[in-house]
């Protein structure tokens, strides 16, 4: 993902649960201090994130060592009933695609969005 911006105060379009996640999927053994810094949250906050994608099976961790390894459930479905039907991988898959380098167009995105998301686009 590109640099955040500082503070911000009032709605985002992605939950901190997303940024959780996408972080996790840019690097499985990344530790919860740097997961904290790059999505802008507490330890703590953090903590509490990775324990609700665990606790509702979108994510796993093994120890090994003194760090985590996280495994991230990629066929699991989202949760809210606007998504009925993507995965976690789908959400990741976007997310992936837009920030990569050469993958900054709306072209890009378009392709990337899963064809049950497009058909709900073309009903707004």
């Amino acid at each position: 993902m590109h640099e955040a911006p500082e503070s911000h105060t009032g709605w985002t379009f992605l939950t901190n649960h997303a940024r959780v996640l996408a972080t996790i999927a840019e690097d499985s053994s990344t530790r919860i201090r740097d997961i904290a810094a790059r999505c802008h949250l507490t330890e703590r906050a953090v903590q509490k994130i990775v324990a609700d994608l665990e606790e509702s099976g979108y994510l796993t961790h093994t120890r090994q060592g003194r760090s985590n390894a996280y495994w991230i459930e990629e066929g699991t479905l989202l949760r809210h009933p606007a998504e009925a039907g993507l995965t976690v991988a789908d959400l990741l898959s976007l997310l992936a695609q837009h920030d990569a380098p050469d993958g900054d167009g709306p072209q890009e995105l378009r392709e990337a969005v899963p064809p049950q998301a497009r058909s709900a686009e073309a009903d707004l």
